[in-house]
């Protein structure tokens, strides 16, 4: 197994002269009820400001929303390292949760790692059964191009809990089902 890099795990630090965008903070949360955010736009347009700006007023929020942050890289196109920081980012800000995921890892680090689905299935099982609202961005989605993630990730999507709350930063729209979860408000 390969060693995590844990500053992909951190939330940004925003720069103090950022200009404030309540509008958008405002809207962002208005979604929560809704399973993912995609927020998508070119580079310099401050996707991953917003979103930083977004999370640290709801870990501010009575009551505070917990947060998992995710930075990728082209390296997370393997589907096990992205599982795997998956997993690690959603036990990063939240001490409760440290075992999280740990028959996941198991089956992901075994010589025949299960299908997919098969993980995916124990972490939303896992997820359902912690009663704390989380919030989990994934930055910079548009450097995942490998079809089985963007297919893992429709699956988590499909199955979300409620109480989890899934945001897409990215320069592009990313190979999911978009229309489908917009026609169901989702």
């Amino acid at each position: 197994m390969e060693q995590l890099l844990t500053t992909k795990l951190y939330i940004p630090h925003t720069r103090p002269e950022i200009v404030p965008r309540s509008r958008l903070i405002e809207k962002s949360s208005d979604g929560l009820h809704r399973k993912v955010s995609l927020i998508s736009a070119p580079a310099g347009f401050g996707n991953t400001t917003m979103v930083t700006e977004w999370v640290q007023v709801m870990g501010e929020a009575t009551p505070p929303t917990a947060n998992a942050w995710l930075s990728l890289d082209e390296g997370d196109n393997d589907p096990t390292r992205f599982q795997t920081y998956f997993i690690a980012a959603r036990n990063q800000n939240n001490k409760k949760a440290a075992s999280f995921g740990k028959g996941a890892l198991s089956m992901l680090q075994s010589p025949q790692p299960p299908p997919t689905e098969t993980v995916l299935t124990a972490l939303i099982n896992k997820i359902a059964a912690i009663s704390d609202r989380i919030i989990l961005v994934l930055d910079d989605y548009h450097l995942i191009e490998a079809q089985p993630i963007h297919d893992a990730l429709s699956f988590l999507l499909e199955n979300i809990p409620p109480q989890m709350h899934l945001v897409i930063a990215t320069r592009e729209d990313p190979h999911l089902p978009l229309s489908h979860l917009r026609a169901r408000s989702r």
